[in-house]
């Protein structure tokens, strides 16, 4: 048996993983996908690289399928059944049926969802049922026909009573009786004679609420009932009434065969036709850039390759497309969404995509949303999804984080998880021995070049106002860090003769400059393009093609890059600038020294104060075409940037001293022993999963040996006690 389907995984799955050499779980792939497919909710972290995608979407995608197979399967309400219970089939899908047919609940708090009885009455004498209301929460009670909306008395074929005190037909509310609410017992009762329909509550008459005309008196009437985040008993009459009615009233299960009619839906109709609502997914997928959600869409669908029946559908919901084209695929039935926060947020207010349905809820870098402030529209998100459904099942919940222990996480994780399991083999966060990374100082004091050079190299316009001729002022260093910098980087492609880099700059301005610079060489083998979140959605999407399709040789991006983003084999990344929080450090050099492939990761990092744009809420453009070089103590969009103090933070977090190399960007060979090929394996490295299974087949053995013994012993004392 392989490796995955002892983790339980289903044979689907295993096929399509075998097909892409996934011989063996990860680390965090072994720990999450068992916790996962148990049903409890699960919070991880691992290094960089080691399969954390497939460590949700491998079990999410097998919940979900084995939800829709559950589905398939006709349940006790969907059958004609000789008693009168709430049929399953006649019900919308946060409207949940336990307790043999005769109880309903509904735990949605913003909206209405309703069921029916199975049978219903027409023709003629006086009948009633009984509800009893059992917890706080509103429902309205009472009768309708068969084309009528499950929202009972919200159009012409309903007749209903509220919580509120309120008549409803027709979507007209009238004052009648009075409220109601937990342990009060409701009478809904029907006059097929003469045509009225009343209620009484607690076994007082609170009068003909309703006046059937002739034609509708001709119509066949079941019970309704219509709820928001109550729960509700309902008895026709098959056990005692807790309030009686005269024996002018007959309860509905005693009515005549002459005048019961089966309900059209419970005869062959199962849960996954009659309660499908299309635009509602089973799974919820978050990432906090379209890069990676495009990512964990092309796993789930590797995944999913030999998923026949039931079909798995699933949908990528990120911006660059209209919503109406969205709103289509919703329509046509989803299971899975993989999105950004911009557009699920739309889509949801909108009211195109549902979250009744959904079951499970996974933020993907999580830490990465909670920064981006997407807080509130995930706690938006959650309130709106049904957190227990009437079987006692709960929303399953898995956040995958770069730092678990962050209080913004662990606030999180309190207040929205259940008892989540954490799976944390980062441990401190470390570097990967796969990743050789090294500073280079950028010292415009020591290194004069950028007074032949500040002609030809654009920078981000912060200095345009400032006097800068005279090259000791602390304007005029920082103009020259800028030019320096965009050198030192051509410099590093040429010295290692890089075919294939991530560029990280801080700003999308710099990212533009910089591909401006590059294609200004007139060198045709340093071709470039940029991502990030001024470009178009398809623009970058195409760019992140190139580059790993390898059309291009560089990747000029902003940290919109620097998470969860999968290259193959990529053997560089530059720093032009460090990263103002430490732990986007880690996920920018964790893009290389992947899959056991050395890397190699160059920061450049000025020694003098650099000025820099830092636009907030109050720049009007947030940063589009803006001039405001002040600074912010005067009203302005530029703040001093130290990267030495960067640096030192980044150090004493990973309490280590980076390597610093001459401004050459020579690597000494002999650090390594002249064994390294960066993108290439190691020379002499061995694979922690190589020769695993010749190493593990003794323990394997003695293993099942043990087991044996342990079945015989068992079976041996069985017999005796006999």
């Amino acid at each position: 048996m392989a490796a995955f389907e002892e983790m339980g995984v289903l044979p689907e799955i295993t096929r399509a993983l075998d097909e892409m050499e996934w011989v063996l779980p990860t680390d965090v792939q072994a720990e999450a996908i068992p916790l996962i497919l148990g049903g409890g909710d699960v919070l991880m972290a691992a290094e960089t690289g080691n399969g954390k995608t497939g460590a949700f979407c491998i079990p999410v995608l097998q919940l979900v399928l084995e939800t829709l197979k559950n589905k398939q399967l006709p349940k006790l309400t969907d059958e004609i059944s000789s008693t009168w219970i709430l049929n399953g089939s006649d019900s919308t899908n946060a409207c949940y049926i336990i307790g043999n047919g005769l109880l309903c609940h509904s735990q949605h708090q913003k909206e209405w969802h309703g069921c029916r009885a199975n049978k219903g009455i027409q023709g003629s004498g006086k009948y009633y049922y009984e509800i009893i209301v059992k917890s706080e929460g509103l429902c309205r009670v009472g009768w309708s026909t068969p084309q009528a909306a499950l929202n009972l008395g919200t159009d012409i074929f309903g007749w209903g009573y509220g919580g509120t005190g309120k008549k409803s037909n027709g979507n007209k509310f009238i004052e009648y009786g009075e409220s109601f609410s937990i342990h009060d017992a409701i009478s809904c009762t029907i006059d097929l004679d003469n045509g009225e329909i009343s209620f009484w509550k607690n076994g007082v008459d609170l009068g003909t609420a309703f006046y059937l005309n002739s034609k509708e008196k001709l119509e066949t009437f079941l019970p309704a009932v219509v709820m928001k985040n109550v729960k509700i008993s309902i008895n026709f009459g098959t056990q005692p009434f807790k309030y009686p009615l005269s024996s002018d009233y007959v309860a509905i299960c005693n009515a005549s065969e002459n005048y019961v009619v089966n309900s059209s839906l419970n005869k062959s109709e199962t849960v996954s036709t009659a309660k499908q609502i299309k635009n509602g997914p089973l799974a919820i997928i978050i990432e906090p850039n379209l890069e990676l959600a495009e990512q964990t869409y092309n796993q789930i669908e590797k995944f999913k390759k030999y998923i026949k029946n039931p079909e798995i559908k699933n949908l990528l919901l990120v911006g660059g497309e209209s919503i109406k084209v969205h709103k289509t695929a919703l329509n046509h039935g989803v299971d899975i969404v993989v999105g950004t926060p911009g557009r699920l947020e739309a889509l949801v207010e909108n009211g195109y995509l549902s979250l009744n349905q959904c079951k499970y809820f996974i933020l993907d870098e999580a830490d990465g949303l909670l920064k981006q402030n997407y807080e509130n529209l995930i706690n938006k998100l959650h309130r709106l999804m049904i957190n227990v459904r009437s079987d006692e099942t709960r929303l399953q919940m898995v956040v995958c984080s770069a730092s678990l222990h962050a209080i913004e996480v662990k606030n999180m994780a309190e207040r929205l998880m259940h008892f989540p399991v954490w799976i944390d083999l980062r441990g401190e966060d470390v570097i990967p021995e796969t990743v050789h990374h090294v500073v280079v100082i950028v010292d415009p004091r020591k290194d004069n070049l950028w007074q032949k050079l500040r002609r030809h190299i654009t920078t981000d316009g912060v200095h345009n106002n400032d006097n800068i001729e005279n090259g000791n002022t602390a304007e005029a260093l920082s103009e020259a860090v800028k030019i320096l910098k965009g050198e030192y980087c051509l410099r590093a492609i040429k010295e290692h003769k890089m075919d294939s880099a991530m560029i990280f700059c801080r700003t999308k301005l710099d990212c533009d400059n910089l591909e401006s610079y590059l294609n200004l060489t007139g060198d045709k083998e340093l071709t470039c393009v940029c991502l990030h979140s001024d470009r178009k959605p398809i623009e970058r999407k195409n760019n992140l093609n190139r580059f790993k399709q390898k059309e291009v040789k560089f990747l000029i991006c902003t940290d919109v890059a620097a998470r969860g983003l999968d290259v193959i084999n990529l053997p560089f990344i530059i720093n032009i600038t460090l990263p103002d929080d430490k732990t986007n450090y880690l996920h920018r050099i964790g893009r290389v020294g992947r899959a056991e492939r050395m890397g190699l990761a160059i920061s450049l990092v000025a020694n003098v104060p650099e000025k820099v744009w830092y636009h907030g809420n109050w720049c009007l453009s947030r940063g589009r075409n803006c001039n405001q070089t002040n600074l912010l103590n005067q009203r302005g969009c530029c703040i001093w940037y130290n990267e030495q103090r960067l640096l030192a933070d980044i150090e004493d977090h990973l309490n280590i001293t980076i390597q610093q190399i001459e401004n050459d960007i020579k690597v000494p060979i002999n650090d390594f022993d002249g064994k390294v090929t960066y993108g290439e394996k190691q020379i002499g490295a061995v694979s922690n999963y190589e020769h695993h299974v010749e190493e593990m087949a003794p323990i394997a053995t003695t293993l099942a040996t043990l087991e044996s013994q342990a079945q015989i012993i068992y079976l041996r004392r069985r017999q005796t006690i006999r």
